[in-house]
């Protein structure tokens, strides 16, 4: 059964595994329906929790570095439109790595991988979401240039700075239409990305990030949030 007609719908881009994958949950959870992406052709768990979501979470195969797939994909959904379009992508590199340290082609993945092709992303499918519907970004709070006071994870960091910049440029150049514009932080969560170590769990993290997002529907222009809907320092 697809979702009812007063229910929204929802494209998460990079659903499997971790954080997309939660979202996708809680989407379902609250009777909407998800269409979300996967990179490849593995079975993953998306493809589980869409066995049990009645017919309300649609998967479709994206690699966002691919320029090709990002245009297939808007050609598959060009009929359709969306009450929230979100991109969920991040990759990490060693921890202690500084820039004396890391090589130009390590540094050119993290740069494209988590804010180049996001907002490629966003430039070729914004048009899918309604004129007074949601674009979201999964940023991190660790791309605040104000609240870097402790170092660490510095090509991340630099990287999540870029595409906080490069979501700036777009709400500057989109400024008359009615769209929610968000930078969504998850807080550090254990997940492959976030590690053992990480304070949050999933459950402490994305439905109140859900929740977040939803309540910032309506509101113009561009913000800067965490999971708890605290306003991150640029």
């Amino acid at each position: 059964m697809k979702a009812s007609a007063d229910k929204p719908t929802v494209l998460i881009i990079g659903a499997s595994p971790g954080l997309g994958l939660a979202m996708a949950e809680q989407y379902l959870a609250r009777g909407c329906g998800v269409v979300a992406t996967v990179r490849g052709s593995d079975r993953t768990a998306l493809h589980e929790l869409a066995e049990s979501a009645g017919g309300r979470l649609e998967i479709e195969n994206l690699d966002i570095n691919v320029p090709g797939q990002r245009d297939a994909l808007y050609e598959r959904l060009a009929a359709r439109r969306f009450d929230l379009l979100f991109v969920n992508a991040g990759v990490a590199n060693q921890h202690g790595a500084t820039t004396a340290d890391i090589s130009t082609d390590e540094f050119t993945r993290l740069m494209a991988t988590n804010a180049l092709s996001p907002m490629r992303v966003v430039e070729a499918l914004g048009d899918l979401v309604q004129s007074d519907g949601t674009i979201g970004v999964m940023s991190s709070g660790q791309g605040s240039v104000a609240n870097n006071e402790i170092g660490g994870f510095e090509i991340y960091r630099a990287s999540k700075s870029a595409l906080n910049q490069l979501m700036r440029s777009y709400a500057a150049r989109h400024r008359a239409e009615g769209r929610t514009l968000l930078l969504m932080a998850a807080g550090w969560v254990k997940t492959a990305l976030g590690g053992p170590d990480a304070r949050l769990t999933i459950d402490e993290s994305i439905p109140s990030l859900v929740e977040v997002i939803d309540e910032q529907r309506g509101r113009q222009g561009l913000q800067y949030l965490d999971y708890r809907g605290n306003t991150v320092a640029w």
